[in-house]
């Protein structure tokens, strides 16, 4: 057991436990923006949905009831644009970050493989990386890659944590250099659905891969656009390549979602309503911090999409956290996500409306 955990980095969120004292220790209570966890109730119709589906005693399938597969399917073409989806595209996961720290493992990687990840990212990226023994690397333009043995090659638009999004020119390319290396994209697109600034296109889309799905998988979330991070929701959608065997693996593993957890899904993919309610709380959240922070001497950099606001006041990322702290404010530490967050903090707009506005006062 040793020598699997000690692949890993330290975990970095134990590093943010005294600052998290301070903040809690202020007179009007803490404000946690640090994670990106929702706070907001899970809509009506997704709860009945998985009450109604509570008497299941039997196992559950991996590759999900036929319900689920056309909810999943019949969303990615409304919402994504993908043509000609079948069943055979998707496959549903236990939520997105098992599939991203096991994902390296299942595809067989190893020693001398290469996974590479955006320079400011999800940690576990590179955690994934480890528990294969597979070599990894950050980048700034994927095609500046050496694509020999170059086996995993993670995008991330809507970034987290910069809130950054890929153009629709930028992912097409991608997809074309990758395709002529044979380098295998995941697409982490979990953000998709929180685009401000901009429109996040997925690389499903028939304008970005040409109306094929060879070589390319996206990975979606319901934990953000339908707030079911308790549910363990997810799915993958592309490459039927990739997904078959990924599929054998993880029914051999016993990877399944669970029953009532499979008709909630149907039910939150089936309902745009609550997914624009939500996305109007969040909306009115960031334009509050936005600009309290940016009165406050920050400067926000990309976040024109995704749950997190990018801010800088150009010192160390641990000084920031410290200073918002003492206010009762806790953010996440830029350098979490690689080197190049050194100068930055990551604000999360998961709080309530009471203590979104407490922070707005104590920045004021």
């Amino acid at each position: 057991m040793s020598a699997v955990s000690d692949r890993l980095p330290t975990f970095p969120w134990d590093k943010l436990e005294p600052y998290k004292k301070t903040a809690t220790a202020h007179p009007g209570g803490i404000v946690d923006l640090s994670v990106g966890t929702p706070v907001d109730p899970v809509p009506d119709l997704i709860q009945k949905a998985l009450i109604d589906a509570a008497d299941s005693p039997g196992y559950p399938t991996v590759w999900g009831t036929p319900a689920l597969r056309d909810a999943l399917t019949g969303w990615v073409e409304r919402r994504l644009g993908a043509r000609d989806v079948t069943h055979r595209h998707v496959l549903p996961i236990v939520g997105s970050k098992e599939l991203v720290a096991w994902l390296p493992t299942q595809l067989g990687l190893g020693p001398g493989d290469r996974v590479a990840y955006p320079r400011l990212a999800y940690p576990t990226y590179e955690v994934g990386a480890r528990l294969a023994r597979a070599d990894y690397e950050v980048y700034d333009d994927p095609r500046d890659l050496d694509p020999a043995g170059l086996k995993l090659l993670w995008l991330n638009s809507p970034s987290n944590p910069t809130g950054k999004v890929l153009s629709k020119q930028e992912l097409t390319e991608t997809v074309a250099w990758a395709r002529e290396h044979g380098v295998l994209i995941f697409s982490d697109e979990c953000y998709l659905e929180l685009g401000w600034e901009a429109d996040p296109v997925s690389v499903l889309h028939p304008d970005v891969n040409g109306g094929s799905y060879d070589g390319i998988v996206a990975v979606h979330s319901l934990s953000k656009r339908s707030n079911l991070a308790g549910y363990r929701a997810a799915f993958l959608a592309g490459d039927p390549a990739v997904l078959a065997p990924l599929l054998e693996i993880r029914k051999h593993g016993g990877m399944m979602t669970s029953a009532p957890t499979q008709a909630a899904v149907v039910a939150a993919l089936s309902d745009d309503t609550h997914v624009q309610e939500q996305r109007d709380r969040y909306k009115a959240r960031r334009t509050l911090l936005r600009e309290a922070l940016t009165g406050h001497g920050f400067r926000i950099e990309h976040s024109e999409a995704s749950l997190y606001l990018w801010a800088t006041r150009d010192e160390s990322c641990w000084d920031t956290v410290a200073h918002l702290a003492g206010l009762g404010i806790l953010v996440a530490p830029g350098d979490f996500y690689g080197e190049a967050g050194a100068n930055f903090v990551r604000v999360a707009l998961t709080a309530t409306d009471e203590r979104v506005r407490a922070a707005v006062n104590r920045l004021s």
